[in-house]
């Protein structure tokens, strides 16, 4: 039997195909950029003029190029096509990779980590999902990809203190540079070139609704909340892996520590997930996982055992997963209508922005007072931050709905789609022949509304 193919021109299987080879290219990146966080702080200290100031700035510095970057190139690939500003940027990436290997000193190492901040394809990536998927397919692709984001930090972390202790921190960066040419091989062999690019306003941002919702003050404690847990992630990896050597635990088997604790760490945290979403208590599991951060980092400016810091690194990544998963997805039911993508461009920004930030600081802090100091630290931010997110509205669980335009709508279908059960915005974009709405998915009909506008085609509640 022949497979029906979908306004894309391709069939289901072959944009399920599209969507894991576009989800490796997250891999291998990820992979690259995160192997370091639990070594570069001790094998990095070989290097020529290597002080823990700087070894923090090599951790965080791809975080500050990647966070400058990331919308315009996104917006760079609405203008030559997605793939070949994905090409490009994981060529900038391997060449960082490559840098990186071969320094001798800490300024080549920035150099490196800095480059591979620069090729910044996520956005050019997650616009060319929604090129290649059908509507009603693309909240499975961005699942997906999402998963595979959360494994490969997962297993990067495993893998990054084996991989030193067969070759040092070049091997790593060896590593990450041909991974980043296989991703190239991947892009241009595997990922089909799409024959239009179609904006879609909930998957990818646009320059001119960022700046509206950069100014979108129900949107800042989310942006603030994700900085802070990345640069608290890069702090912990300057302070931690020194405190277990100090221990007496062997670089070469801090992984046999990371892997048992991220994987009890992930079961944890599924059970509080299911509460946010299916019973929709989503601000009192992020106030949860607040309040266990505060305590793991009160406790780590303490610990002096092996078995402490694997209760507490068990605390801290059940926290940490928690708000990374919960947080985009307070966003994205708060984020007006058409507006998500842009609403998530600056999120990310603030996300990278947040690792450099604590690669600095915590370099500092290590280095003038103490890992102590820099738990305490970060437990009065992140002390402060819940208490504005005790004070933040408890989001509504409202879904995005995106409706294909044969024509533009008259003033009565206006406003008898804004009459419909479940409908709380309505937005009419006459360039894009298409309308945005924010809905309640419980009450929401999308036969009405497509009765409504008298159009049978595309459209998605993502």
């Amino acid at each position: 039997m022949t497979e029906m193919t979908g306004i894309t021109g391709l069939t289901q299987s072959a944009q399920r195909r599209a969507v894991l080879s576009l989800a490796s290219l997250f891999v291998l990146r990820m992979l690259g950029l995160f192997m370091v966080l639990p070594v570069l702080m001790i094998d990095g200290q070989t290097l020529a003029n290597a002080t823990p100031e700087l070894l923090g700035l090599a951790m965080g510095i791809y975080g500050l190029t990647q966070a400058l970057l990331q919308i315009p190139a996104g917006a760079l690939s609405d203008r030559i096509g997605r793939k070949p500003v994905i090409i490009i940027g994981l060529l900038i990436f391997a060449i960082g990779s490559f840098i990186a290997a071969t320094a001798d000193t800490i300024t080549g190492l920035i150099i490196g980590r800095a480059l591979q901040g620069g090729g910044a394809i996520a956005s050019a990536i997650m616009a060319l999902v929604t090129d290649l998927t059908d509507e009603e397919h693309r909240m499975k692709a961005m699942g997906t990809i999402g998963i595979s984001i959360g494994v490969s930090f997962s297993v990067a972390l495993v893998l990054g203190p084996w991989l030193a202790s067969l070759g040092g921190l070049s091997t790593i960066f060896w590593l990450t540079g041909v991974l980043a040419l296989a991703g190239i091989a991947v892009t241009m062999t595997l990922i089909p070139t799409p024959p239009t690019k179609r904006t879609h306003r909930e998957a990818s941002p646009v320059i001119s609704e960022v700046w509206l919702q950069a100014r979108n003050l129900k949107l800042w404690p989310l942006n603030i909340g994700v900085f802070l847990i990345h640069a608290l992630m890069v702090a912990v990896f300057i302070a931690i892996p020194v405190q277990l050597l100090q221990l007496e635990l062997p670089s070469d088997q801090h992984s046999w520590l990371y892997l048992p604790v991220l994987l009890v760490a992930f079961a944890l945290m599924v059970p509080f997930i299911i509460i946010a979403e299916k019973k929709r208590k989503m601000k009192g599991v992020v106030l949860v996982g607040i309040g266990v951060l505060i305590v793991t980092l009160l406790l780590m400016s303490q610990a002096n055992a092996i078995w402490h810091w694997a209760t507490l690194l068990l605390l801290y990544f059940f926290a940490f997963n928690l708000m990374e998963a919960s947080l985009p997805s307070w966003l994205s039911k708060i984020a007006p209508a058409g507006a998500k993508g842009s609403a998530m461009g600056i999120y990310s920004s603030m996300q990278f922005l947040g690792a450099f930030v604590g690669g600095v600081a915590g370099g500092w802090l290590m280095s003038s007072s103490g890992s102590d100091t820099l738990f305490l630290a970060f437990a009065i931010f992140t002390l402060l931050w819940g208490l504005w997110m005790v004070s933040a509205p408890a989001p509504r669980h409202l879904n995005s709905v995106r409706l294909s335009l044969g024509q533009a709508l008259s003033d009565s279908q206006y406003r008898a789609l804004n009459a419909l059960d479940g409908v709380v915005e309505v937005i009419e974009l006459i360039d894009e022949r298409a309308i945005y709405m924010k809905i309640s998915a419980s009450e929401f009909d999308h036969s009405d509304a497509l009765a409504i506008i008298e159009n049978t085609g595309e459209h998605h509640g993502s």
